[in-house]
């Protein structure tokens, strides 16, 4: 049932919003050299290896840097500045959810090296299900980047503090997922998106 959910809500998010990726797409192409999609290897489901896609926002020569993104960064275009204000880079990810490499909602999909520092038991739950473009952590952390920039060592803070709670928040997720739990965070999203509470 959730596999059909994802396709059938993906297939119609991606027709809604196909004027949406039209025009991000060319503001993305003409903002700077580069391509307009930004590919990136993830961690899916039971450890297996993807790529994710996302509109680009930061500049290429920079985007392979540090793994996280702190505060006003200044690799971020200012076309990247809006699309991530409004979660329009991540709309792309609806071909990932087509493709099986994630859901519509689960534990949002990590770098291989952030993964390797999982605790083992929360690495077995956490990658027991599809990840997601939303779940309770992106939620709970939509202001994610403006917190690290407040600290004075940000991937440490990130790896000591929020990684934790969120693989927590994750492995909750994937303990109990449901149909009616999925929309109740997808809705949630689009509330914290369009108000930004």
């Amino acid at each position: 049932m959730k596999r059909a959910f994802d396709i059938v809500v993906s297939a119609l998010l991606l027709l809604a919003t196909a004027p949406i990726l039209l025009v991000a797409a060319i503001a993305v192409r003409r903002s700077s050299p580069g391509p307009v999609i930004f590919r990136q290897v993830r961690i899916g489901q039971h450890g297996r290896p993807f790529n994710i896609f996302k509109f680009r926002t930061m500049r290429p020569a920079t985007e392979p840097g540090r793994e996280i993104t702190v505060g006003q960064d200044n690799r971020i275009t200012p076309i990247g500045a809006v699309l991530r204000k409004w979660k329009i880079d991540e709309l792309p990810q609806l071909v990932n959810v087509l493709r099986g490499d994630m859901s519509l909602v689960g534990p949002r999909p990590d770098v291989p090296s952030y993964v390797a520092r999982y605790p083992d038991e929360l690495r077995r739950r956490v990658l027991s299900v599809r990840p997601g473009i939303t779940d309770p952590a992106s939620i709970k952390y939509r202001n994610e980047n403006d917190l690290l920039a407040g600290q004075p060592d940000p991937e440490r803070y990130y790896l000591d503090v929020i990684m934790p709670d969120k693989l927590a928040l994750g492995a909750a997720y994937a303990t109990r997922p449901t149909l009616t739990g999925d929309i109740r965070i997808i809705l949630a999203t689009l509330r914290t998106v369009v108000t930004d509470r």
